[in-house]
């Protein structure tokens, strides 16, 4: 059966409230995202969310914590590629982003949360979105 595949997206805030978000290239680009990737069989949230930060950005996060949950229906649509993704939040890193996977990421950079890059990817958007409304899902996400 055809069904949805499970993707994972951490929103890593500084100490001046920005977010980490990069500059995807190859099949994601042009858009702009926060770091992820996909949840793997048998892997916690927590595990995947860790591995992915340090394969594309060299950070080492610490206590990654779930807030939210999105259907990425846009990426469905225009990709007829269903994905759900579970986003977590952490303020707890150490280290500085850097290109890691340069066939997927062009750079990272530090954007406050109100001013994001255009054009966002759906899953990123989204998380954004529900970490700034503080809610755990919402429903139209058109």
């Amino acid at each position: 059966m055809n069904r949805p595949k499970v993707g994972i997206g951490v929103v890593i805030q500084n100490a001046k409230g920005a977010i980490l978000i990069g500059k995807r290239k190859g099949s994601h680009s042009p858009y702009y995202s926060i770091p992820g990737g996909h949840l793997e069989n048998g892997e916690t949230f927590e595990a995947a969310a860790t591995k992915e930060v340090f394969e594309e950005t060299g950070l080492k996060i610490k206590n990654p914590k779930v807030f939210c949950v999105t259907n990425n229906l846009r990426t469905y649509r225009e990709e007829k590629i269903h994905f759900i993704s579970i986003s977590l939040f952490v303020n707890d890193f150490e280290g500085e982003p850097r290109v890691m996977e340069e066939d997927k990421c062009e750079s990272w950079g530090w954007y406050l949360p109100s001013d994001l890059p255009k054009p966002h990817f759906d899953a990123s958007e989204f998380a954004i979105d529900c970490f700034l409304k503080g809610q755990f899902y919402i429903r139209d996400q058109q």
